[in-house]
């Protein structure tokens, strides 16, 4: 399975990154909704997008929504990792078409549990 890992902070892409490949992922990075969005035009064979909220260039609400507007890439699971915990920031999201919102600091555990609850851990995770 292949995830995309949106953050403007390149040691929360590290980290969220790592513990995607724990669990079996092979990951791609990007700094920005900008650069993600070419990561998917260059190849949109992604499984999972943990995308962050406030990021410069283009932040997370707004390339979950460029996403949603193309029909091909309407299979990728977008979760919001992010550190916006307001109610209405959770609603937005999820109305853009965000699948899951994990509030950041969080703890391996909580990832792969929304991951679980999603259907996207890999076989041999979830024996």
């Amino acid at each position: 399975m292949r995830a995309l890992v949106i953050d403007d902070s390149r040691a929360m892409r590290r980290i969220v990154s790592r513990l995607l490949q724990d669990l079996g992922y092979t990951t791609d990075e990007a700094g920005d909704g900008a650069e993600a969005l070419a990561l998917l035009e260059a190849d949109s064979d992604y499984d999972l997008a943990c995308v962050d909220w406030n990021m410069p260039v283009m932040d997370g609400l707004s390339f979950v929504y460029a996403v949603r507007q193309r029909r091909e890439w309407r299979g990728i699971t977008l979760m919001m990792v992010t550190t916006e915990s307001e109610h209405g920031q959770i609603v937005r999201a999820l109305a853009a078409g965000a699948h899951e919102y994990l509030i950041k600091p969080f703890t391996p555990d909580a990832l792969k549990g929304k991951l679980e609850m999603l259907g996207l851990v890999p076989a041999k995770e979830t024996a």
